[in-house]
């Protein structure tokens, strides 16, 4: 055991912390071993290490380096999937073009997260250290029960929100609302797949990410769903069969300027410990559009969104959410099914082909 690794109790989230720089080992293995509940039981310089712990210890989660010596993460990546199937990964990653790149398909290819790695200062420090655990809490927390704890564990019998049958809006909506967050890219992807050809509608997005994250996914989105897809620009006016993405670090409003509804993009506090965050959206869409807007929230950890929905329930509008099952993180859906507003708690698969059809598009 190294001096940044400890002894965990029963209950603990065990992780194990891979980067090829023993400084960035350290400060990430005292941070999380400094919160309530999670202990590193390891660390490792490379991926061929990290499998090597993995073969001889219990972990719930591996927070997870991109550019390492020997195997690199993406390799490790491939062979935890594989052969640790219940094991949930973070990748970390610093904020660079390439690195973003490396994440986006990280999370295709079934890593669960990823958190860039903090810039210099005690702000930005604590900042990481407040995301990874927040991530590792609401990863642990939906891990499949395959890794055996101590004898005397007793696992409480796993209750899942069942899907329901998702009604339609009382209007055709003029304009789709969509919330995500963990687990958020690769369902989207899914989503716009299933929309394409049509929903003319235009969609407005906001996705907990940072800043160059984002406007990869506006790209991924572009070629998915076959629709103009991009992050969104101050004073941009929303137009039929565009997708408008919150920038990272922005939160993306909509006003009504004369006639003409408007995106506007602010750098106020964050919301839910975000920024973009959906609350923002949600909120200002429901004043805006009324009974016309339709809201989605996707997979994510937390409860933002909400908010958002309850103001667009009492505006007239109407939201349904990803379901359980399907859900990386039930987190935020689950708190905007809570409100009781929801119209729906959908499947994945299923949530698609719904739009289509109360969009007035051929199914």
């Amino acid at each position: 055991m190294t001096q940044f690794e400890q002894a965990v109790q029963p209950t603990d989230i065990r992780v194990l912390v891979v980067d090829d720089s023993a400084v960035v080992r350290g400060l990430i293995s005292r941070q999380l071993n400094a919160e309530t509940g999670i202990g590193v039981v390891a660390t490792a310089a490379n991926g061929a290490l990290a499998l090597a712990e993995l073969a001889r210890r219990d972990v719930d989660v591996v927070v997870l380096d991109i550019e390492m010596p020997v195997m690199d993460g993406l390799t490790a990546l491939a062979e935890i999937v594989v052969r640790y199937p219940a094991v949930r990964v973070v990748m970390a990653s610093t904020l660079t073009r390439r690195n973003a790149e490396i994440s986006m398909k990280a999370l295709h290819l079934g890593a669960s997260d990823y958190v860039a790695k903090p810039e210099t200062g005690l702000g930005a420090a604590e900042e990481f250290r407040h995301e990874l655990a927040s991530k590792i809490r609401a990863l642990a927390a939906k891990r499949p029960a395959a890794i055996v704890r101590a004898p005397t564990t007793v696992t409480a019998p796993v209750t899942v929100t069942p899907p329901t049958l998702a009604r339609p809006p009382r209007t055709r909506p003029s304009v789709i609302l969509i919330g995500a967050s963990t687990g958020g890219p690769p369902a989207l992807l899914k989503l716009f797949a299933a929309l394409r050809g049509a929903v003319e509608q235009p969609i407005l997005l906001t996705q907990h990410m940072p800043p160059t994250f984002t406007a990869l996914l506006a790209e991924q989105l572009t070629r998915a769903g076959e629709r103009p897809c991009a992050e969104a620009k101050d004073g941009d006016r929303i137009k039929p069969g565009h997708c408008y993405i919150a920038p990272g670090g922005w939160h993306m409003t909509v006003t009504r300027e004369g006639a003409m509804p408007t995106l506007r993009l602010n750098q106020d506090p964050p919301e839910n410990f975000c920024r973009p965050a959906v609350d923002p959206l949600f909120r200002t869409a429901a004043r805006v559009f009324g009974s016309g807007a339709l809201g989605v929230i996707l997979t994510g950890m937390g409860s933002d969104g909400a908010q958002g929905c309850e103001a667009l329930g009492r505006a007239g509008g109407h939201f349904i959410v990803q379901d359980e099952a399907s859900s990386v993180v039930w987190g935020m859906p689950g708190a905007a099914a809570a409100t009781g507003l929801a119209g729906g708690v959908l499947p994945l698969d299923q949530i698609g082909p719904w739009m289509r059809r109360i969009s007035g598009a051929p199914s």
